[in-house]
Parts: structure tokens; C-alpha cells; sequence
């Protein structure tokens, strides 16, 4: 495993029965090349020694955020900062709540903060406890800050019950890492251009035409791309999403924005990924003020957008690759090939708004990837999977 050769891996251990598989983890990525910080807070000590990890990974297991003051290679800057990947397994629900809300009262806790590499956490508990609103809550907050979430395994729990609950064994989570840090420099030297978000088409100074958009999708693949390597610019219309960390954000609210905001870009691009759901329409015309209810039918004349996917189809040189998505009720296979054939672009993301977990609004996505002689239906998964699923398609296409 080439790829974990050398490099330095934070392993956080927290207070779940499932920390003794943490050993097992540690000593893996140790003997896989990888360089393993393990820090662990007390509970998880109770039930997996430091002594255990030290001797695996024939590193210093961190534990005290007072402790060793005279190296500093032992605070917790430089721990978080020497970091190519962040893995907390197993992560309590404790553990959740305090890297959710920015909560430093512990080594682990307090080096998390620090960190600039990849997060991922792999929560382990009781299914109860898994299923609560307050620990779902977290898992959300954490995903829109692009922290990777491990999902946890069903089967028989150390508690008495049978759910969902379990932490993974060390050899998927050992996979995850290699994937993770071999995908660092997919896209490495490469400008991307992210749209996302709704557009909004005012009629007045107060109302205005948009859609439903929340933009995470757009928001996921400008993410994966910059985990990728790539240096990246979201082009973003009203959200209210926090900028992903690395990421140029330029904020638009219409069409004609988003269009002006690309077409400045687009030479020096080398990717673009159009996910914004822009407005087809825009009214002819906008009042200045608030127009009154006068109780008679009112009429508003409404003129096309720019297409600005069309127009950098126009515009693209040989080498820029161009991502389009579509999103239809209907005939999507057929709609989508049309489109990407029409507008000239590489790969369309298509997907069914008909169907349960696609579409706006949702944490989850069902896409179908389209190229000019392959039609590849993805199963229902989280939108940062699916972006994963774009951008290596992406950097596959460009070879």
C-alpha cells in the first residue's frame, strides 16, 4: 500500500467498546508504512491501553493536552498540522457532539480544531443512541463542513441489542484511508470552476422567480475537487451553506451574474462543473419598488437567460473538460444524452426528481453518469459520494 508510505495518520480513539479494535487498525496502518499518531481521550484508554497502541505503532500515544510541554512536536498544533489524514475510530457520540460544535476540553478534542488535513470519523454505539435526533443532528453539521462519515455496520452490539451501531473492521477502514490519500493529487495543478446553488430573478425589489436549490450538490463537488488537488472557485448563487475549507467562493444571485461570474474564469479553467440549477427565465422587466396589490390579474413577461452551459460549450478549447448536470421527470436517459450532445459538453450528471432521495434539497442523490459511450447508473448514496463518483470520472476521462 504504497499510498499510506510515509505518511502521518491521526488516529483518534474515543470511549466506545469498539476501541479495541482500534488496536488492530493502528497496527495495521503501521505495518502498511503509514506513520500513526494515536490520540485518545481517557474513556477510550479505559478500554484499549496506551500501552497497547505504543507498542504497535512504536509511537508516543497521546493523551494529556498538559503533558510533554517541552516538545513541542507533542502539542496539539503540531499533531493536527503534521497530519495527512484525520480518522477518529471509533467516535462516540461524546466525540460527535464536541467536533460538531467546536468543543476543545480534551487532547483529541482540542487537536481536532488544529487540523487542516481530510477528517473522517467512523461513529460507533448503540443504535439507539445512532438514531437520536441530537446525534443525527451532529452528523449533518459535520457533513456540510465536509467531514467524511464511516457509516457504521449492523449486526449484534456489546449492549444486548441488534442495529446499527458497529464500528467497521480495520481492513474497510484501512481501504478508506489508502483510497482517500491516493486521491489527493488526482487533480493536482488543476483549476475548477463549481457552480452551485439557485439563481434569483427578481420582479420587484422584494420578489423573485428561483427554485428549491440548496446547493449541496454543487457545494460536495467543489469539496471533492479540492480534496483532489485542484485549485477551485464555487461560483455560488444564495445558500446558506458554509464555504467549503481551501475554496475561492464567489457569490452571485442571478443568471446574468452567475454567467458574467464564469465567462471571467472560464479561459484560465481547466474543469468546470456546472451544477447550479440556473433560471431558465428572467422577468422582461424589474420595478424599482414594491409593486402593490391592486386585486387585478397581473401579467409578468418573461425573457430567456443566458444558456451558459451552451456557451461554454461554444467557447471550450480541446483540452477544457465541461460537466453539465440535468434533472428531469421524465425520459431522463434520452433528455440527458440530447443535452450533452447539444450543448457539447463531456459528462452530464443526470438525475430523476421523481424519485425518493434525488434531487433538491436532500442529503442523499441518485444519478445517472453520461458520456459520449457509456451510461452509468449510480445507486442512491450521500451527495459527497456522489461528487467522489464525478470528480474520479472526471480526472479517469482526462486520463
Amino acid at each position: 500500500m504504497q499510498e499510506l508510505e510515509g505518511k502521518h495518520i491521526l488516529l483518534g480513539v474515543t470511549g466506545s467498546i469498539s476501541a479495541f479494535k482500534a488496536i488492530g487498525l493502528a497496527s495495521k496502518l503501521t505495518q502498511a508504512g503509514a506513520l500513526v499518531d494515536v490520540v485518545a481521550t481517557a474513556n477510550g484508554l479505559r478500554l484499549a491501553p496506551a500501552a497497547a497502541f505504543e507498542a504497535v505503532t512504536h509511537r508516543k500515544c497521546y493523551i494529556d493536552t498538559f503533558a510533554d510541554t517541552d516538545d513541542l512536536s507533542a502539542n496539539h498544533v503540531s499533531i493536527g498540522a503534521r497530519a495527512d489524514l484525520a480518522l477518529i475510530a471509533p467516535c462516540s457520540a461524546n466525540m460527535l457532539a464536541k467536533i460538531a460544535h467546536g468543543i476543545a476540553d480534551d487532547k483529541l478534542s482540542t487537536t481536532m480544531l488544529a487540523v487542516q488535513c481530510p477528517v473522517w470519523v467512523a461513529p460507533a454505539m448503540n443504535c439507539h443512541m445512532y438514531g437520536s435526533a441530537s446525534v443525527q443532528e451532529n452528523l449533518s453539521i459535520l457533513r456540510r463542513r465536509g467531514v467524511g462519515i464511516v457509516e457504521p455496520d449492523s449486526g449484534n452490539l456489546a449492549c444486548g441489542y441488534a442495529g446499527k451501531g458497529r464500528m467497521p473492521e480495520p481492513d474497510r477502514l484501512i481501504d478508506l484511508c489508502t483510497n482517500i490519500l491516493a486521491r489527493r493529487n488526482l487533480l493536482a495543478g488543476k483549476r475548477v470552476i463549481v457552480t452551485a446553488g439557485p439563481t434569483r430573478e427578481y420582479i420587484d425589489a422584494v420578489r423573485y422567480i428561483s427554485n428549491p436549490s440548496s446547493g449541496k450538490m454543487g457545494y460536495a463537488c467543489a469539496r471533492a475537487a479540492q480534496l483532489c488537488g485542484a485549485s477551485v472557485e464555487l461560483v455560488s448563487g444564495p445558500t446558506e451553506l458554509p464555504t467549503p475549507a481551501g475554496v475561492e467562493r464567489i457569490d452571485v444571485v442571478s443568471a446574468a451574474d452567475m454567467a458574467q461570474a464564469v465567462f471571467e474564469r472560464f479561459d484560465r479553467a481547466d474543469i468546470v462543473i456546472m451544477s447550479a440549477a440556473v433560471a431558465d427565465y428572467t422577468p422582461k422587466s424589474r420595478c424599482a419598488h414594491k409593486m402593490h396589490k391592486t386585486g387585478k390579474e397581473a401579467q409578468i413577461d418573461l425573457v430567456p437567460t443566458v444558456d451558459i452551459l451552451a456557451e461554454l460549450g461554444n467557447r471550450r478549447r480541446k483540452d477544457q473538460f465541461l460537466c453539465g448536470f440535468c434533472m428531469e421527470t421524465e425520459n431522463l436517459v434520452e433528455r440527458a444524452k440530447e443535452k450533452r450532445s447539444k450543448k457539447k459538453v463531456d459528462l452530464i450528471v443526470a438525475n430523476d426528481l421523481s424519485r425518493a432521495g434525488a434531487g433538491f434539497g436532500c442529503n442523499t442523490n441518485i444519478v445517472t453518469l453520461i458520456t459520449e459511450g457509456d451510461v452509468l447508473s449510480l445507486d442512491m448514496a450521500s451527495k459527497d459520494d456522489v461528487a467522489r463518483r464525478i470528480v474520479d470520472t472526471i480526472a479517469q476521462m482526462m486520463g
